[in-house]
């Protein structure tokens, strides 16, 4: 399972789902596009959960256009009916154009009036023929149209990232810091600015999803090697990490999964 799915916690119950890498023109803006679509029965939900990427995400609908801000803990959303969604997780140099504070919509979202991004979108979305690849360029274009060319700086918070998500060998701010070439107190202000969280909640956020993914790829894995292998303490900070953001074990979620 690749890096975009990573952060969704029950995959066989997704509706239909499609990611788009982001074009070059925009890569340093967005990290991918993401594009449910669903077809709910009348009388039935579908919920989706969710242990998001700390990150924030531009979201145009059909009625609305919403930015929402990082996550502290895992989310769910509830589907009815049939719908559609265009999402374009953004990259920490994008966000300053959209927020001057990312951590005031923490756990959070806020409706945008973006006609100009909302209006071309949805008519890709309801026409005919390749509607997701059109929906995908006529975002990119609003970007491209619209944010500033990322600062040095930003592009230092987007290899922040990128680095504490690939590499699972980073376990601490120092550790972070030091593969940057940084100093802990400048990677404490880069994710502070740029993505509203701490660097050590980023750190445990992709660790988190890691065990996750590890268990719903090997339901049998032993527990206390999984925690050992990813540096938790023991089986109980495992356990105790699932239990804070999640809301359940680890053995609750590899039974549910």
């Amino acid at each position: 399972m690749g890096l975009a799915e990573r952060g969704v916690l029950y995959p066989a119950r997704l509706p239909t789902f499609h990611r788009a890498p982001a074009p070059g023109r925009v890569a340093a803006l967005v990290r991918w596009f993401w594009i449910p679509e669903w077809r709910i029965a009348p009388g039935r939900t579908s919920r989706q959960h969710l242990i998001a990427f700390p990150a924030c995400n531009l979201v145009v609908e059909p009625a609305a256009v919403t930015l929402s801000g990082p996550t502290t803990r895992s989310s769910h959303r509830d589907l009815t009916g049939t719908g559609w969604a265009v999402g374009a997780l953004l990259r920490p140099a994008a966000v300053p154009h959209f927020l001057d504070d990312p951590a005031t919509l923490r756990d959070a979202a806020r409706p945008l009036s973006l006609p100009a991004l909302a209006d071309p979108v949805r008519r890709a979305m309801n026409g005919p023929g390749e509607r997701r690849d059109r929906a995908v360029e006529a975002f990119v274009d609003w970007l491209v149209a619209t944010v500033p060319a990322p600062s040095d700086e930003g592009l230092l918070a987007n290899a922040m990232t990128d680095v504490i998500d690939a590499d699972e060998s980073i376990r601490t701010v120092e550790d972070a810091a030091a593969r940057l070439r940084i100093s802990p107190r400048t990677l404490q202000r880069l994710a502070r600015r740029y993505v509203g969280l701490p660097p050590l909640a980023m750190i445990r956020r992709a660790r988190l999803q890691r065990a996750a993914e590890r268990l719903r790829a090997d339901p049998a894995a032993n527990l206390a090697a999984l925690a050992a292998d990813l540096g938790y303490t023991d089986h109980a900070h495992l356990a105790n990490e699932f239990r804070t953001v999640l809301g359940l074990t680890p053995s609750g979620y590899r039974q549910g999964s």
